[in-house]
């Protein structure tokens, strides 16, 4: 018990032909090897995009705690005088 056995995997071929049919099943192996292969390729390409992200962003400068933080300075008021023509 816990697997299975050649006559098991007979029957499962056997199920597979009848509802498939002979002419199908290549096509359908071919099919799921190519869209595989896209998958792996695109899993692969993502991971090396995001090791060239992290060794390319530099570091961001730590954010100073509530102690050390600096009140913002406010832009001076633009004047509403108007000037003579």
């Amino acid at each position: 018990m816990g697997g299975l056995q050649p006559w098991h995997w007979l029957i499962v071929i056997a199920v597979f032909v009848l509802l498939f049919g002979a002419k199908k099943l290549p096509d359908a192996a071919r099919s799921l090897g190519k869209s595989m292969r896209i998958f792996k390729s695109e899993i692969k390409e993502m991971q090396s995009d995001g090791k060239d992200d992290e060794a390319a962003k530099p570091a961001s400068p730590p954010t100073p705690i509530t102690s050390e933080r600096v009140e913002p300075v406010q832009a001076p008021e633009k004047s509403t005088e108007q000037r003579p023509a």
